[in-house]
């Protein structure tokens, strides 16, 4: 059961002027599953993209890197973007590049646009040949089938592992005019930053020049999807995509520092880290969600390097499982952060409001039962204060259960 996470109506997800989903079943996935999803955009529209850091990346990543460089300052632009779930098409080598292109090839023809202008995008198992003579059959009922408010069926459609469907909208105003911002995700297994999310789509009618997009989006990806993690693992198909159609009509935002600016880049973060926060809360087999603050750092870096160790161990996120308060683990974890001037000394440690450790040691006060009452609660804060400068940093994640294993163990079955 996810944590505290329910899917958003379909009617408080806002519709975003000059975007369109369309969704089908193309018999990617089993039988009675909508696996295939077409995201259309009006042209004019600005796209910014942050892919995964894995080095064996999928072949629908290489293609989006070249298509997007191939279309950086292009008075034409991407016009659409396809995703099919139940193949990642990732350790196919030279015959899943040529897949992924043909898929392409054939939205290209179905909407009169160049493959260039296609972004493919996929999700599921690795190193199986992606049937994209479906794709391509699936693909008339799909656009048959786009429509402005269709983002809480493109949330489903984009699920594989996922028990909820991950959507969440907001509207500000900017310039005194209504703009609106709708974003989806998903994943639940195989999520560390770097970037992490398996794959997340945001989309807004505010006027943003392309020039800023790709900022924003390592912006927007740095303060949330790269604060998440699950067990660990980067995905070989990582993508966050972010468009801005341009419609609203409010002034164009010259830059991402002006006041329409921040008030922009502040409501797509809160959407970011809902949809990122969402993935941990739907983590394979969760049953408890994490936030690590760690503070007193001389680096943000240095805080992510302990928070990140605290988040990965299996020792730590077994014993939130049970609700065991053997809180030596997270210390221990601290430790072997690669903080080597470390002194243990100045350390403290906080589950929630209970003071663990002082100095270095038990606190006096502490007792286990308090520790326990912290342990046992679906939603827990882990505090380190580190004591060497004033550096913070938050990461997200998760238990470790028994379902975690059954979940991979069965993944292809």
């Amino acid at each position: 059961m996810p944590v505290n996470l329910v899917a958003t109506p379909a009617a408080e997800l806002y519709a975003v002027p000059g975007v369109r989903w369309g969704i089908a079943e193309a018999g990617i996935r089993k039988a009675g599953r909508k696996d295939l999803a077409v995201f259309l955009l009006d042209e004019g529209c600005a796209v910014g993209a942050v892919f995964t850091q894995n080095r064996f990346c999928a072949a629908p990543v290489q293609i989006c890197r070249e298509n997007l460089a191939l279309n950086a300052g292009a008075s034409h632009g991407i016009r659409a973007m396809l995703i099919n779930t139940g193949n990642a098409n990732a350790g196919t080598g030279s015959d899943g590049l040529m897949r992924a292109r043909a898929s392409c090839t054939a939205r290209a023809r179905e909407l009169n646009l160049s493959p260039e202008q296609i972004l493919p995008f996929s999700t599921g198992v690795i190193m199986e040949p992606l049937p994209h003579d479906r794709i391509e059959a699936g693909l008339p009922a799909a656009l048959a089938d786009a429509r402005p408010d269709n983002w809480a069926h493109a949330a489903e459609a984009i699920m594989t592992t996922d028990t909820v469907a991950k959507a969440f909208s907001t509207r500000i105003t900017l310039g005194g005019v209504s703009v609106s911002i709708t974003g989806i995700s998903k994943g639940s297994g195989m999520i560390r930053p770097n970037m992490a999310t398996m794959l997340g789509f945001m989309a807004t009618d505010a006027c943003v020049p392309q020039t800023l997009m790709s900022q924003l989006a390592r912006e927007l990806a740095e303060g949330s999807f790269n604060r998440v993690t699950v067990d660990g693992d980067t995905s070989t198909n990582d993508s966050f995509v972010i468009v801005a159609t341009q419609q609203a009509k409010h002034p164009p935002i010259e830059s991402l520092n002006s006041a329409d600016g921040r008030a922009l880049k502040a409501a797509m973060m809160d959407i970011a880290q809902k949809l990122a926060q969402a993935i941990v809360r739907d983590g394979e087999g969760a049953t408890k969600f994490i936030t690590i603050r760690v503070e007193g750092g001389n680096t943000g870096d240095e805080c992510r390097k302990v928070a990140y160790a605290i988040a990965h161990s299996p020792l730590v996120k077994t014993a939130f499982f049970a609700s065991d308060p053997n809180l030596g683990r997270i210390l221990a974890a601290v430790g072997y952060a690669g903080i080597d001037d470390l002194d243990q000394t100045l350390i403290d440690l906080y589950l929630d409001d209970v003071l663990v450790a002082k100095n270095g040691g038990r606190h006096i006060d502490y007792v286990e039962a308090d520790g326990q009452r912290v342990m046992k609660q679906s939603e827990i804060l882990v505090r380190v204060v580190l004591g060497r400068g004033d550096a913070v940093d938050t990461v997200w994640t998760c238990d470790l259960s028994y379902d975690y294993v059954k979940i991979n163990a069965d993944y292809r079955s």
